[in-house]
């Protein structure tokens, strides 16, 4: 029903987005009058919106190749990530030996590893895929051990007492719990995925006729073109919150079993 109280609350979201996007652009256009900024350190919002309609084949262009970038490696990571949280789980050995390994990765700095990995992998698709599952893997591996591990002592007793084997006991018991932390990795890593897509774009456009969202902001910013700049920022954070929205509806769809019975608890 329209009236229905979620109907109600769906509304007034977008009634303050709309509302915060109105704000946003005022002060935009605010601090150009007031500080008198030239168009070439700050655009106005109609400036970049002609520039977004003249140049919307190449936005679109980098928008599909940098999503697909981000997508690949985004599940990529969520493969590999199972696999070694499944590892970690079940040796605490494992766990304490090559735990550290995974943190180095979130904190290395994704700059200094994608000229190696260009120099290993190429001017190639295949190193934008390789540099965004390393930027997505730490928040995967990290939540999914978590859910894996944090099984209820009770339901964990049982399956002992019942005399379930350690792979019983993993697809019924430590997997479902895991669910909903797997989920929320995800979401982290979703906006992680564009982010290590675009960086890795940076480099590999400069050897190569690569399409993505990176290559055309290193390119318009070469010519200091700042209006088609900042509409390829906008088209990223577009390309973001659809992978978010993307995680959200697999939440709510495929796995929503899990993921409402972790809500209700």
């Amino acid at each position: 029903m329209i009236n229905s109280p979620t109907w109600k609350s769906l509304a007034q979201s977008v009634v303050s987005v709309i509302a915060g996007a109105l704000v946003l652009l005022a002060m935009w256009k605010g601090v150009i009058w007031y500080f008198a900024l030239p168009p070439i350190l700050l655009p106005s919002p109609s400036q970049v919106f002609s520039t977004a309609v003249e140049e919307r084949q190449s936005l679109f262009r980098g928008t599909y190749v940098t999503g697909l970038a981000a997508t690949v490696g985004l599940f990529s990571a969520v493969v590999i990530g199972c696999v070694i949280s499944i590892a970690f789980s079940q040796s605490r050995s494992i766990r304490k030996a090559f735990f550290p390994y995974v943190v180095f990765l979130q904190t290395v700095p994704i700059v200094a590893i994608a000229p190696l990995l260009i120099t290993w992998s190429g001017y190639q698709f295949r190193t934008v895929v390789i540099v965004t599952v390393i930027v997505c893997l730490f928040p995967i591996v990290n939540s999914v051990t978590e859910g894996l591990l944090a099984i209820q002592t009770d339901l964990n007793d049982m399956f002992r007492l019942y005399g379930a084997s350690r792979t019983q006991r993993l697809l019924k018991l430590q997997l479902p719990t895991a669910i909903p932390y797997l989920m929320l990795g995800m979401k982290t890593s979703s906006g992680l995925a564009v982010i290590g897509a675009i960086v890795a774009e940076f480099f590999v456009g400069n050897g190569s006729n690569y399409d993505g969202l990176g290559t055309l902001m290193t390119g318009w910013q070469g010519f200091q073109r700042t209006d088609a700049l900042i509409a390829a920022i906008f088209a990223s954070t577009v390309l973001g919150l659809l992978l978010f929205a993307v995680v959200n509806l697999l939440a709510a769809t495929v796995f929503h079993r899990w993921t409402s019975t972790d809500r209700k608890r």
